[in-house]
């Protein structure tokens, strides 16, 4: 197979051509995927024709398994969730906040993978925001001020018995499971290093981060409403158009993304696998 690679005009995003991901792809070959996606950060594969089995398969070439703590999962599948919604469904669109896959959790998913099986005629774009751009066009003194403040990440605001998602969330065909686990904390540096590239990135979210660790509330929630605004700023993001077959992989650690929806009256389902971060598969071997 011969990998072929075409750029988006934007700050982050490209299409690959040429493989059949039904098929067993060769270490060379993934090593050499692995860097393309580093460089592009999301990558679009498509013209695909996956089932299930191959959908998994292909996710574990990039790493083990990722845990998704409020899906429930497809039978027989237990790392795949749908991500779906029927064509006279009035809930509000799912995943339409930014946001980086669980980074609420202690060890954030490296990669998400998203394969369309019905992709509805209009809408349904998927939006990305490169975070490292972001963090670059940061002014020097708000950097400084930054790098060493930990973020304070939560699922409460979705998934919570209050959350989005939550109990009063009904008629809702994803099978999204809310819990009072969602309360829970995590800290994570605002001014993430990249573990593969060494890139720092703005590691923050509108989705899931909910404060500043060390810095009172009202402070906190002013400096967060700046970041939320620059992090999503034009020229950080790609619009990603979806077809029928086309997998989808981003990088959790140095995107931001969103949902967004335009698609009423019509059915929309795609299948989501995350990949767990390698150096997190080390700590919990150890």
């Amino acid at each position: 197979m011969q990998m072929s690679v075409s750029a988006q005009t934007a700050s982050c995003g490209a299409t690959v051509s040429g493989l059949d991901l039904r098929r067993n792809l060769s270490p060379g070959l993934v090593s050499d995927l692995r860097l393309v996606w580093l460089k592009f950060q999301v990558l679009a594969f498509p013209d695909q024709d996956l089932s299930l089995d191959d959908l998994e398969r292909f996710a574990l070439t990039l790493g083990d398994f990722g845990v998704d703590p409020y899906f429930a999962a497809v039978p027989g599948h237990p790392h795949i969730a749908q991500v779906r919604r029927e064509a006279g469904e009035t809930t509000p669109i799912f995943a339409e906040t930014w946001h980086s896959d669980w980074s609420f959790l202690e060890h954030p998913p490296t990669a998400t993978l998203l394969y369309g099986n019905t992709i509805p005629p209009v809408g349904g774009d998927t939006l990305f925001a490169n975070q490292y751009a972001a963090w670059e066009a940061l002014p020097a003194a708000t950097r400084e001020r930054l790098q060493d403040k930990q973020g304070v990440h939560s699922a409460r605001r979705g998934y919570a018995r209050d959350g989005l998602y939550g109990e009063r969330d009904a008629g809702r065909s994803m099978a999204i499971r809310y819990s009072d686990d969602a309360m829970a904390t995590q800290l994570h540096p605002i001014a993430r290093k990249h573990s593969e590239t060494g890139r720092t990135a703005l590691f923050v979210s509108p989705g899931y981060t909910i404060g500043i660790d060390g810095m009172d509330d009202a402070e906190a929630g002013r400096l967060l409403q700046e970041l939320f605004t620059h992090q999503t700023r034009s020229e950080f993001v790609y619009r990603h158009r979806w077809s029928a077959g086309m997998l989808l992989m981003w990088d959790n650690r140095c995107l931001l993304h969103a949902a967004t929806g335009g698609y009423d009256g019509h059915a929309r389902l795609l299948h989501r696998i995350t990949v767990a971060e390698r150096d997190a598969l080390l700590q919990r071997s150890q």
